[in-house]
């Protein structure tokens, strides 16, 4: 296997660090060799958040990826898929939450949010998989798990299904949310 690099990225508050840390605690589990970095931006919320996970069945050196690197980029947020979307590599895979939320320029008037993001990426992006994920964690009981039904499509986009990931989501998430983030991830899985 060549190795794989996944970005995530979002915004403070999101959930995009519990998810790289579920992702990069199953592929070791599952005998990968990973390395994972984290960038908090203001994360406490409405700042930039971004997880590089690099993993192979060989040895893996950094976890740093570079533009053009990604083979899949996982955008909780649709102004952080623009943002990264230059790291996503010639023929890599994008999933995009079909969510927007303003930052502090664009909430005090001084910006708008730009408009047709989902499209152009869609344009430049083959492989693009773009959907509500707020909207199906609230199905599955909870919004706040939009993350985890994020993680449930990456998981698929990258066919890494052969991991027990519901041992991986109970040893990360309390208790009394393991079942709404379960039917999370089931759901996130079937929007791939």
């Amino acid at each position: 296997m060549a190795i794989q690099k996944i970005l995530l990225v979002g915004v403070g508050g999101q959930g995009t660090i519990l998810a790289a840390k579920i992702l990069s605690a199953g592929l070791l589990e599952a005998g990968y060799q990973v390395k994972m970095s984290e960038i908090h931006g203001m994360s406490q919320r409405g700042g930039s958040v971004s997880s590089h996970i690099v993993f192979s069945e060989e040895e893996v050196y950094a976890p740093s990826i570079s533009k053009g690197e990604a083979d899949i980029l996982v955008a909780f947020e649709e102004m952080e898929a623009n943002r990264w979307i230059e790291y996503l590599k010639t023929g890599g895979k994008v999933v995009i939450n079909d969510f927007q939320i303003p930052s502090i320029p664009i909430l005090v008037g001084a910006f708008e949010y730009p408009k047709g993001i989902k499209e152009g990426i869609r344009e430049r992006v083959a492989r693009s998989i773009i959907f509500d994920a707020r909207k199906i964690a609230a199905e599955a009981g909870n919004e706040r798990a939009m993350n985890i039904v994020l993680l449930g499509a990456l998981v698929k986009a990258m066919n890494l299904t052969h991991v027990d990931w519901e041992k991986m989501i109970r040893s990360h998430v309390k208790e009394a949310f393991w079942d709404v983030n379960l039917k999370a991830f089931q759901k996130g899985m079937e929007m791939v």
